[in-house]
Order: C-alpha cells, then structure tokens, then sequence
C-alpha cells in the first residue's frame, strides 16, 4: 500500500495524513511539489505555504521561538532555551544544500507572514543516513502536520538516494514517539543519554 502524497496541481491539500501501518514503507515521489512551494488546508480550513527555508527568514524563525513553550523547546533542542540567538538563527537559515534541507510552513494569512512549522535534515554521507527534526508550533498540533513534514523529508531522503533517516528524541516527548511509530521507525535506548531514544527509518 502506497502512502497517498498530494496532488501537485491541486490549490489546496486537506490534512491530517493518514500514516502507513509500521509495516508499510513510503512512496517515492519523483518530483516533490515542495520544490515549487506549495499550499497546505487543514482540517478546520486554515492554510499553510509549504516551501524550501530562506536566507530571509531569519525573524520569522524568531519570532516563532517565542511563541514556543518552554517544554516543547527543551524537547525540540533537549536542553532548555530563553533565547535564539541571532547567530543560530542565522545558522539554521542558510543551509548548505549539499549537506541539508529544510522547508517551512509559513503562515500567510497575516502580515507579515509567519512560520508555523519547520523541518530538516542533516546528511552524513559517510553513514548513508540523515538526521531529522521536525518542529509545529503548538497552536497548529493534531491536524497532522508533524506528518505531513516528515513525508516530505522522507521523499528529500530518497532523491538523495539516503537508506536512512534518523533522529534523537526524549522518552517524555510521546506524540513525536508516536508518530514516528505509526509512520514505521524503530525505537531503542541509548544507555549513555538516559531519558533518549534514537528513532530511525529504513528507506
């Protein structure tokens, strides 16, 4: 069973996705629609652009950490953060894209606009593999864009020709670890960093 991926042509997409069963693999998407940018409906009707990170958004990027809880940073960079620095705002926005991607979802209902969402990958080539993470911002939670970026970056991986996509996640941290169990990632302890769980995908 293939995971159904959006029409390209389509003006908007409807969410949340419906994940594959552990059992089951990604589809490979010849031509991500993410490379051209594209619109994303949720379920209650609100939209979201989907598109490739920009140098440019550094503030937006900002500015969507201070929306963020204190709980969800410690769990999105496992260790606690008053502030983004400019210099890891500036970092986090001027990939390198040999080495990474990352694709936002931007809010552009409101001016100006703002990122609701982000995910991205680190390649190590020397491994085969790249690291993810996958960042929502809480008010935009359970309509399945955790999902929805985690495709995306799958697809990213298999242009790549990657055999894995992997990332550390904290055991509190439950709706990531469920997710990445329906979508089919294994899960195993690292006896050095207690309260951690390294997930990886076989692509």
């Amino acid at each position: 069973m293939q995971l159904n991926l959006p029409n390209p042509h389509a003006a908007a997409c409807r969410y949340p996705l419906l994940p594959p069963r552990s059992s089951q693999r990604f589809a490979y998407a010849a031509q991500s629609p993410v490379l051209r940018g594209e619109q994303v409906r949720i379920d209650d009707g609100r939209e979201l652009h989907l598109r490739p990170i920009a140098a440019s958004d550094v503030a937006a990027m900002q500015r969507c950490f201070t929306r963020l809880s204190p709980e969800v940073i410690r769990r999105r960079f496992l260790h606690p953060m008053s502030v983004l620095p400019d210099s890891m705002a500036q970092r986090l926005c001027r990939i390198d894209p040999e080495l990474e991607s990352a694709y936002v979802l931007m809010d552009e209902s409101v001016s100006p606009a703002e990122m609701r969402g982000v995910g991205r990958i680190y390649v190590d080539k020397a491994t085969d593999s790249a690291e993810f993470s996958v960042l929502v911002e809480q008010d935009w939670t359970h309509h399945g864009l955790g999902a929805f970026l985690m495709q995306r970056l799958v697809d990213d991986c298999l242009r790549r020709n990657l055999g894995e996509l992997w990332g550390y996640v904290l055991m509190e941290n439950r709706p990531m670890l469920n997710l990445c169990r329906e979508l089919g990632f294994r899960q195993r302890l690292i006896p050095d960093e207690p309260g951690t769980e390294l997930i990886s995908l076989q692509l």
